[in-house]
């Protein structure tokens, strides 16, 4: 039985970041995370000493808190690559190049990953505050306290608890007492940001686009990939092609077919170069169970309203609290809302002291 003040479930970049606070004030936390790494759904791949990120890749300026975490732990960040012409494939696979704003141009990506980050709020953290492999099953209450049990059995007791994760991914968990119908519910209605999703990160040795006056963003309507940007590392020593995959989640599930798709797709728009590829990465956040559920593989046409809803408020007396994206009111669904919704569990929990 592990024994403390805030239980922190889900180890992302909300949870880590409300950990760090709680760090700084002196305040007694445990985090608990599902999978075998911090980080949640931010996942960067490691190619060659080259790092690719596979989940969210980008922040903008006017985002205040992203921007000072990158300046305390002294991280870089760059812009995204975007000179050169644009690629537009039509229904039929027909390819025209001309100029255009690149979709994602004043966008900023970071050195190393945004696990560079991530890395960087988990090391500073105590050693023995983290556990990982470890998924809550069971939240409790008995009179002020709340027991977390893990599916390997695992209990935690805590006198608040945050649930740092999707809402519809918490709304798994089995609360005793059950939570009104209402509450889940609405935690259910919230869709998890980016959880349909699926990636491709195609890796080259070197950037034969650019060398043709392309920019790598590409739009296309014939697919699989329906979005594409340039993924190059900030030294540019390393190069590369990502794109959203547009094929609904009930049709990709053939990952062979889809690699040969998605190649043919890229040499119709880049050239033949672009049948070299040194790696090809896939992930299909669809299909992960700690990120998204059944109803998440609904095509979202369009972003979310998010912010905390009234039912979700004062839960067991304000001890069990919401953190993650989707509560962000400002920024809901990006980097910035994450924190955003770590700063608002933080003054939550400061006002409700238990």
């Amino acid at each position: 039985m592990i024994q403390t003040k805030t239980l922190i479930i889900g180890a992302g970049l909300s949870g880590l970041s409300l950990a760090h606070a709680l760090e700084n004030k002196g305040r007694d936390f445990h985090l608990l995370e599902a999978r075998d790494r911090p980080g949640g759904r931010i996942l960067t791949q490691g190619t060659n000493e080259a790092y690719f990120d596979m989940g969210p890749a980008w922040f903008w300026p006017g985002q205040p808190r992203i921007a000072s975490l990158i300046n305390q732990f002294k991280l870089r960040a760059f812009g995204q690559f975007s000179d050169g012409e644009l690629c537009f494939e039509d229904e039929g696979g027909l390819v025209q190049h001309g100029r255009g704003y690149a979709s994602m141009q004043g966008s900023y990506r970071l050195e190393g990953g945004l696990a560079a980050l991530t890395n960087a709020l988990s090391a500073m953290l105590p050693k023995g505050r983290l556990t990982v492999s470890n998924r809550v099953t069971i939240l409790t209450r008995h009179g002020n306290h709340i027991t977390a049990e893990t599916d390997t059995g695992l209990n935690v007791e805590a006198d608040q608890v945050v649930l740092a994760l999707p809402p519809r991914i918490a709304a798994n968990i089995v609360f005793a007492p059950a939570l009104d119908a209402k509450v889940i519910a609405s935690m259910t209605a919230i869709p998890t940001w980016m959880a349909g999703q699926a990636k491709a990160m195609a890796v080259y040795d070197r950037p034969f686009w650019r060398e043709a006056g392309l920019s790598g963003d590409a739009m296309s309507r014939h697919g699989p990939l329906v979005e594409i940007h340039d993924a190059s590392t900030m030294a540019e020593d390393h190069h590369a092609l990502f794109g959203f995959i547009g094929v609904p989640p009930q049709a990709r599930s053939d990952h062979e077919t889809l690699r040969e798709q998605i190649i043919a797709q890229l040499v119709r728009l880049f050239g033949p170069q672009a049948g070299a590829v040194s790696a090809l990465h896939l992930k299909d956040w669809a299909f992960d169970p700690l990120t998204s559920t059944d109803l998440d593989r609904r095509p979202l046409y369009n972003h979310p309203s998010y912010g905390l809803p009234y039912a979700l408020e004062n839960l067991w007396e304000g001890r069990l609290l919401f953190a993650g994206t989707e509560v962000a009111p400002e920024f809901g669904g990006y980097l910035e809302g994450a924190l955003e919704a770590a700063e608002n569990a933080l003054t939550m929990l400061e006002r409700v002291r238990v």
